[in-house]
């Protein structure tokens, strides 16, 4: 029997040894096979604007063929083309919507642009881009308060850290600048440049489809940047202006009244006149309009109505008497 014990005792010792061995080993190696390869950061889309947001969801419920994908430089946007209903068009009517409207807005922009076709007329419904005066303006960072010269002496670094201080003093701009926020005005220039941009783009694609007269409507805010453009840019090819329920940005300028008499082509104003706001603004285009000789601009003063359908409709008939006067009667 000893012989056996002692047989089996190095057996028993090297069972012992080994799995510890094993645990030893494993412990070693695994901090390197637990550490992840270096991964490189995961860059994040920058975020659409609202206006992209919505003219992709009129994108899954607009038919295809009246999708129109117009170019600005780097900038593409999404514009709803109707042609007319008749072996002659008159021409093209560009819709340009207000604040917060898309190209196929169910009040004014919606009911115009596909209506418009069936009295000779195509339509192309453009989408803005969002306003930079409607971004939160970027935080301002405060400046440290002056030190005292006291508290300079105290505060002074030692040598050897003054040499890279005043190296990157000379080399960047301080990080304590304040940053300071776009003015108004230079937000309204931006936002004037794209937003014209996109009208350039709608004109020519008009004029590609061969419309023998352009008219542009714009309806809201849509309205003034309309009428800015048509002031500062006075294109020869557009031949009339409509101009519904006209509102100006708020931190716009100039005023409406003041642009819509330089305008050197027919305009239609045509207004709500329930809402003393409205009509207060709208004779005050009118009486503008009215100290130039030669003035080609008009208003339409309409009523609100309890029904949609029936109010579109109004505002239709109105706009259509207007661009084709011979058929009034109708």
């Amino acid at each position: 029997m000893p012989s056996v014990y002692r047989l089996a005792l190095p057996a028993l010792c090297l069972s012992l040894i080994l799995p510890s061995a094993f645990s030893v080993r494993a412990s070693e190696t695994a901090p390197a096979a637990e550490q992840p390869a270096e991964e490189k950061p995961v860059e994040r889309q920058p975020l659409l604007e609202r206006s992209q947001e919505e003219a992709s969801a009129l994108e899954r419920k607009v038919p295809v063929l009246e999708q129109q994908q117009l170019q600005t430089g780097s900038d593409t946007f999404l514009a709803l083309w109707k042609p007319a209903n008749t072996s002659d068009p008159r021409g093209a009517v560009i819709i340009i919507p207000g604040a917060g409207e898309t190209a196929d807005w169910p009040q004014v922009i919606g009911p115009l642009r596909k209506k418009l076709p069936d009295v000779e007329w195509s339509s192309l419904s453009i989408t803005l881009p969002d306003l930079q005066s409607d971004v939160i303006a970027p935080r301002v960072v405060q400046a440290p308060p002056e030190t005292k010269p006291a508290d300079t002496a105290a505060a002074a670094p030692d040598a050897t850290t003054a040499a890279p201080i005043e190296q990157v003093a000379g080399g960047e701009a301080d990080a304590t600048d304040p940053v300071v926020a776009p003015t108004d005005e230079e937000h309204a220039k931006a936002d004037a440049e794209r937003i014209f941009a996109r009208i350039d783009a709608a004109l020519a694609y008009a004029e590609q489809q061969s419309a023998r007269r352009i008219v542009l409507l714009g309806h809201g805010t849509g309205a003034y940047w309309a009428a800015r453009y048509l002031s500062e840019r006075q294109p020869s090819q557009v031949e009339r202006f409509v101009m519904v329920a006209a509102q100006p940005p708020v931190t716009a300028k100039p005023a409406l009244a003041e642009l819509t008499p330089t305008l050197k082509l027919a305009t239609a104003d045509i207004f709500y006149m329930d809402k003393p706001l409205d009509r207060n603004a709208a004779l005050e285009r009118l009486q503008a309009s009215k100290r130039l000789k030669g003035s080609t601009f008009s208003q339409v003063s309409l009523k609100a109505l309890p029904n949609q359908a029936a109010e579109q409709e109004q505002l239709f008939r109105r706009v259509r008497g207007w661009l084709n006067p011979q058929k009034t009667g109708e």
